[in-house]
């Protein structure tokens, strides 16, 4: 695998694992009672996304460590 190989994996792998992240632990404005005027009741009160985004930055980190190591160890 090349370096830019490695680095398309691993793109791929992080959005895929993100939108997998993203829905987990979210509460709407109407769960919560705080509906804004002019805003959709199910938008997300905290959606916490740096949170996410170095969660899914480790899954997505060993998720490219498990394919690397078959890829390598099978010489695909």
């Amino acid at each position: 695998m090349t370096v830019v190989g490695g680095l398309a994996l691993y793109f791929v792998i992080w959005w895929t694992v993100l939108f997998v992240v993203l829905p987990f632990g979210v509460r709407s404005q109407a769960e919560e009672g705080l509906v804004i005027d002019g805003t959709e009741p199910g938008a997300p009160v905290l959606p916490g996304l740096l949170r996410k985004a170095a969660i899914t930055s480790v899954i997505a980190a060993l998720v490219f460590l498990l394919v690397w190591y078959v890829w390598a160890t099978f010489d695909l």
